[in-house]
């Protein structure tokens, strides 16, 4: 078995533990990561393959590399979190043999499939052990990993990107290693300051969105980009592979980090409300392949790529909800929290009251100890403007509070836009609407309406949104829609698209539009 659900899993459950201190998980953790450096071998060999076949000497180990990227990956989150030099260690071990492997002995390109972008896609954590460690071998060999893009045959990802070209003609259009190559770039973008780097990335994000996005936060048909505007809704077309999901979430964190604009915490935020958060079984223990926009859910319990990757996703979301930049703290959630800071050595809570997701209003309380000074950012997205803060309005984009000395517990009032809209189908989808709530997309679940009509064959009249109906448990929705035999309309529950399908009905968030 390729090693690299193992790594995944140490991230995922390290950025669990560091979220909940829950002590239980961190002494499931430890054993696991001893377990995994024991099994090193001296010339920091970590993968599965026997050695006459490692690194690309058959067809079958085409994964080594890509495997020793997640090791790495898992490793360095744990010491992130933890200090653990053991770690470190194993992690340095793993670059060391990497540089001594490639481009002395191959290239990088001839030990990872799709055009060796699987392999190629080590770029991040390599940056990381850079960024780490400050020694000059690991930044020369990101460089060397950036350059073997334009060897012949291989994926030109910058090149390719720069000239204006779409990912879906970028290498072989393959989203998963693509998204995870794009991670690494970005990251040396951050690190070198190389601006037509940082470039090829928002370029290969703005292609993405406008051409390639679905509304519920996913990308991806068969796996790879599909071409402009093809945008198939059933999970027959193996539609929103929980991997892609997963990265382009993470890519969406980094360019975040990297220029801090609101656009990239929007999409992170619509990809965690809705396409990731559909793809998990209820119960957490399950997830899906694929998720479609209509038809059933395929949880599958097996032990795949996309098992191992939603759950890194998922532990990410916590640390998207507050940032913080230089004299400046950012609320990037509307759900009740608190996060805790330290602004030039004092210590700073923000505490969050929130009526989300059933009311458009919170009360940030600001606990400061005397002298602490910096700006507030509170982000507005597209659903929510204006947003009211004080009784001044801001659009789109972060609403700022000047830096200032704050009192300790000083409260601002927030309000915003919460409610029903529409959703008007495109290409494909011209014919039909979907209802949305704030930043959930809404879906008509099978098991949820009387009548049973299956929700492609309903019909809504888009100049009327959706309204909460009155409930203290789950979200639930209501609209009107006709089926095919009715002359009028009829009542019509939805529920969110994370939460359709989950029982095993059918669903779609595709209505059929009156007009």
């Amino acid at each position: 078995m390729d090693r690299e659900h193992v790594g995944k899993w140490i991230d995922a459950a390290t950025l669990a533990w560091a979220y909940s201190g829950d002590a239980a998980l961190r002494a499931k953790i430890d054993p696991v990561v001893a377990e995994l450096i024991s099994t090193q071998e001296p010339d920091g060999y970590l993968g599965t393959y026997a050695p006459d076949k490692r690194f690309g000497l058959y067809k079958g180990a085409d994964w080594d590399v890509w495997s020793h990227a997640y090791n790495m990956i898992g490793l360095l989150t744990y010491y992130r979190y933890t200090g653990d030099q053991k770690s470190l260690d194993a992690v340095r071990r793993m670059g060391d043999l990497l540089i001594a492997t490639f481009p002395a002995k191959k290239s990088i390109l001839s030990a990872g499939t799709h055009v060796g972008m699987a392999a190629t896609s080590v770029l991040e954590p390599v940056v990381e052990l850079y960024r780490v460690t400050g020694e000059p071998k690991y930044l020369a060999f990101a460089k060397y990993i950036i350059s073997s893009y334009d060897e012949p045959g291989g994926p030109a990802i910058v090149k390719s990107l720069l000239e204006g070209r779409g990912v879906d003609k970028t290498a072989n259009g393959k989203a998963y290693e693509m998204l995870a190559n794009l991670m690494g770039i970005c990251d040396m973008a951050r690190v070198t300051g190389d601006q037509r780097l940082l470039r090829a990335v928002t370029n290969a994000w703005g292609d993405i969105v406008s051409n390639r996005l679905y509304p519920t936060g996913t990308a991806s048909m068969f796996e790879h980009f599909p071409q402009d505007h093809v945008l198939p809704n059933s999970t027959a077309d193996d539609v929103g592979e929980t991997c892609v999901t997963t990265t382009w979430i993470q890519l969406n964190l980094k360019l975040l980090e990297v220029t801090g604009s609101a656009q990239y915490a929007n999409e992170v935020e619509r990809s965690l409300y809705n396409h990731l958060a559909a793809a998990q079984n209820p119960r957490g223990d399950d997830w899906c392949y694929y998720t479609g926009l209509e038809g059933t859910k395929k949880y599958d319990k097996g032990i795949t790529c996309c098992h191992s990757s939603g759950p890194r996703a998922m532990a990410l979301a916590p640390t998207a909800a507050y940032l913080q930049g230089a004299q400046a703290l950012y609320v990037d959630t509307f759900e009740t929290s608190r996060a805790d800071f330290s602004v030039d050595g004092h210590e700073v809570t923000l505490s969050l009251d929130s009526g989300f997701p059933r009311e458009g209003r919170e009360t940030l309380t600001v606990h400061a100890e005397g002298g602490a000074f910096f700006s507030l950012r509170v982000r507005v997205p597209d659903w929510a403007a204006p947003l009211r803060i004080e009784g001044r309005d801001y659009a789109a984009g972060w609403a700022e509070i000047p830096s200032k000395g704050w009192r300790d517990g000083e409260k601002l009032r927030i309000s915003y836009r919460l409610g029903g809209r529409v959703i008007r189908g495109e290409y494909a989808n011209y014919s039909r609407s979907a209802y949305g709530w704030g930043p959930f997309v809404l879906a008509a679940d099978s098991r949820m309406n009387p009548k049973g009509d299956a929700p492609e064959s309903l019909q809504m009249d888009p100049k009327f949104a959706p309204t909460l109906a009155a409930s203290s448990g789950d979200l639930v929705f209501l609209a009107k829609a006709r089926g095919p035999w009715d002359a009028d309309d009829q009542p019509v529950s939805l529920v969110p698209f994370a939460d359709a399908g989950s029982t095993g009905g059918s669903y779609g968030i595709w209505l059929r539009s009156a007009n």
